[in-house]
């Protein structure tokens, strides 16, 4: 079972990125999906959440600008950023779980992750 983020890269305050991930080996479709953020020296945050019926959930600090969304034919989870800040700038990862906390996103909800792709918001 894998998890594999990709989308990341450099870009300018105010810019947009894409990020997917690609699941396999795994029935998505009945699978909890987030995006968590972290930059060194801090705790993992996380970004927003989507359930197997497509709920979704996002941090104060994304909300209105990310969106978090899933293609359960392509086994694959996306979260759309626009009006990218610096303080956006983080290693993201992808995570999957059974189930989660409605209202929040809970690291120890997920026990499936990805190895990361980073995001840079620079000028």
């Amino acid at each position: 079972a894998q998890l594999v983020e990709s989308g990341g890269g450099l870009v300018q305050p105010g810019g947009s990125l894409t990020l997917s991930c690609a699941a396999s080996g795994y029935t998505f479709s009945s699978l909890w999906m987030a995006w968590f953020r972290q930059v060194p020296g801090k705790e993992r945050e996380g970004v927003a959440r989507i359930t197997n019926g497509g709920s979704t959930y996002y941090a104060a600090s994304v909300k209105g600008r990310f969106t978090i969304s899933r293609d359960n034919d392509k086994n694959t989870l996306y979260m759309q950023m626009n009006s990218l800040k610096p303080e956006d700038t983080a290693l993201y990862y992808c995570a999957a779980g059974s189930g989660g906390t409605f209202g929040q996103i809970r690291e120890r909800d997920y026990g499936y992750w990805g190895q990361g792709t980073q995001v840079t918001v620079s000028s």
